[in-house]
């Protein structure tokens, strides 16, 4: 790191991260587009010609902010290293927002449209959630562990973030595999290529090659075809997006089915952005907690107003796009990209050329970085703790993975029984329990096994009890929001608050004094044969 006057706008390492970031963004735009098409059947002229254009350009917004963000920063502090955060598509909410809202009412209505409407309404409250929630969000960070709030963001990292790229690959692993190789040959391993070239263009080149070299060999790796390529290109047209008010509030027939997960998933927007803050910061770059989460609501209500169902997030992966040397000018030209793609009808295009599993590997390389920050960035003796976390991520993951393959099959878990599943070795009602509101539990369970490993056992109570409030009212460990949701849980985080005070109290332990280190036992080590 050196000083500058001027902080530069952009570096070489912004080819790295742009290449890499820009496809991450490109991925989920085609996978929001396969659902679009696919699951909600919304006809291409909605998809190309009013959807997508209001994607790119919240996408743009939030980059470009998120830039001047940077900007801002390293003007501040006289530093050139410092990197944007990234920003896109909120990947779990692209799921529940097709899968939960706009699938069933589309089903129900006969009409695709309805659901779009339905979810413009959602992604409209849950706008106001978070910019309503960035005022309290400082106050949470600043007493939350960093365990705690890394391990979270590692949850969701390994189980909705790296999970279905890790299959993917698996799934074709002559392009998969190669694919990874190259990457982490690269972005962790040091490797230069080819005069400087990015990884991330020679992966999706080595990728796309050995696809079409496939299917000319009537191998079909990728499952690419000049069909499909020919049948992209009646979607090419400039589309400007256009202001969508009405479809937005004649969404609000639905209020009633939108409330039950808009608020619960506002407030996991809220707690994600604020992980993604704290991952930034243990990176090196301390950023604005208020004024991120805002944006992201602000953005995210532009994008809905305009005609986009899907909310905007900071991402995870900060502290992988500025290891490979990402700054300033990688955010911003991602949203250029991203922008040209969308209003020009360029992502069909790319959807019929790119095989999609060249581009999963680098999903994959950001799971496993945020992972590993995790333990990294925090005291080794609180990685118990940093696992606690991972959970019920685990168990939401668990949960959707058995709940969509029942749909699949034209079932559910009520209509199977809880029994036959129960005897099948699958705990679906514990699933739910411990995967309800994950983001929140896996906060709650880690900052209270911190505090407990810290032996300040007020602090952990006062998490315990927080908890048994959050699981009363709904907003963890159950899937609905109202008052007795999941009682029997509350009580047993009170039951724990309570015990926790009693440790206080009998051994004497002051409650504003927190223990050294030094004090805590470690962790035994395993007996060396």
């Amino acid at each position: 790191m050196t000083a500058t006057a001027k902080p530069l706008l952009w570096s070489p390492g912004d080819w790295n991260a742009l290449f890499g970031f820009g496809t991450n963004i490109l991925v989920n735009l085609l996978v929001l587009t396969g659902l679009l098409r696919y699951v909600i059947h919304m006809p291409d002229d909605i998809i190309f010609g009013r959807i997508l254009p209001a994607t790119g350009l919240m996408l743009c917004l939030s980059t470009f902010y998120y830039a001047w963000l940077a900007y801002q920063l390293a003007k501040k502090t006289g530093r050139n290293d410092v990197c944007a955060l990234p920003s896109g598509i909120s990947v779990p909410h692209m799921f529940v927002v097709t899968f939960v809202i706009m699938l069933p009412i589309s089903l129900q209505t006969g009409d695709p449209i309805k659901g779009w409407e339905a979810g413009l309404a959602w992604v409209f409250i849950q706008s106001f959630v978070l910019m309503l929630g960035g005022f309290i969000a400082p106050y949470i960070r600043k007493v939350t562990p960093r365990a705690a709030l890394l391990g979270a963001l590692a949850g969701v990292s390994i189980s909705f973030i790296s999970m279905r790229p890790a299959l993917e690959m698996f799934m074709t692993p002559v392009i998969g595999l190669v694919c990874f190789a190259i990457i982490i040959g690269s972005w962790f391993g040091g490797v230069r290529y080819f005069k400087g070239i990015p990884a991330g263009l020679v992966a999706i080149a080595v990728g796309s090659l050995i696809a079409w070299g496939s299917t000319a060999l009537g191998l079909n790796f990728g499952g690419m075809s000049v069909d499909k390529v020919t049948a992209s290109l009646s979607d090419f047209g400039f589309s400007f997006p256009l202001p969508a008010f009405h479809h937005v509030f004649s969404g609000f027939e639905f209020l009633g089915v939108i409330l039950v997960t808009a608020i619960p998933f506002g407030i996991y927007d809220l707690v994600e952005a604020m992980d993604n803050v704290e991952s930034a910061a243990a990176g090196g770059d301390s950023f604005p907690t208020t004024r991120v989460l805002t944006a992201d609501g602000v953005v995210s209500l532009i994008g809905c107003l305009m005609g986009n169902p899907f909310i905007n997030a900071v991402y995870i992966g900060h502290p992988g796009w500025k290891a490979i040397g990402g700054r300033i000018g990688y955010a911003a030209a991602t949203g250029l990209m991203v922008l040209v793609l969308s209003w020009l009808g360029i992502v069909a295009l790319i959807m019929a050329l790119i095989p999609v599993v060249a581009l999963s590997p680098i999903l994959l390389y950001i799971g496993m970085l945020i992972g590993a920050q995790a333990f990294q960035e925090t005291p080794r003796r609180h990685a118990p703790a940093v696992v606690l976390a991972l959970v019920p991520q685990v168990a939401a993951w668990g949960k959707m993975l058995i709940d969509n393959a029942l749909g699949a099959a034209g079932t559910n878990a009520a209509a199977v029984g809880m029994d036959k599943l129960s005897q099948a070795g699958i705990l679906y009602q514990g699933l739910g329990v411990l995967g309800g509101g994950a983001i929140l539990a896996s906060l709650v369970l880690a900052a209270t096994a911190v505090f407990i490993i810290d032996r300040e056992f007020m602090k952990a109570a006062a998490f315990a009890a927080a908890g048994a409030v959050l699981s009363f009212f709904g907003f963890m460990h159950s899937e609905a929001i109202g008052i007795g949701q999941s009682p029997l849980v509350a009580l047993s985080y009170l039951l724990v608050a309570g015990w926790l005070v009693m440790l206080v109290r009998a051994q004497h332990v002051p409650v504003t004094e927190a223990q050294h280190p030094e004090a805590v036992a470690p962790v035994a080590e395993p007996v060396q044969s």
